[in-house]
């Protein structure tokens, strides 16, 4: 794995709040070495989002902006509520 997705995958275990590593983490694991370097750029700039503003848009509690609500998003989404569903 490569240096930034590598800085990358640390920085979605070490969030802040325990709840989006959970979210983010796993995802970085399971996607991160095949997303394209457009994907990867849509990623890091969620790492700058506040947690709390993404954990509201990950678990329905506030409607998700347009310019986040994407592709990649939406996998996110589906790979959360996968894992939440066989938990």
């Amino acid at each position: 794995m490569d240096a930034r997705r590598r800085r990358l995958k640390f920085r979605s275990w070490h969030r802040g709040i325990r709840e989006m590593d959970l979210v983010l983490g796993p995802f970085a694991d399971a996607h991160l070495a095949v997303l394209s370097d457009a994907e990867l750029d849509e990623y890091e700039t969620w790492l700058d989002i506040p947690d709390q503003q993404m954990f509201a848009w990950v678990n329905g509690a506030e409607p998700t902006p347009g310019d986040i609500d994407t592709d990649l998003f939406r996998r996110l989404l589906a790979f959360h509520r996968a894992a939440a569903i066989t938990n």
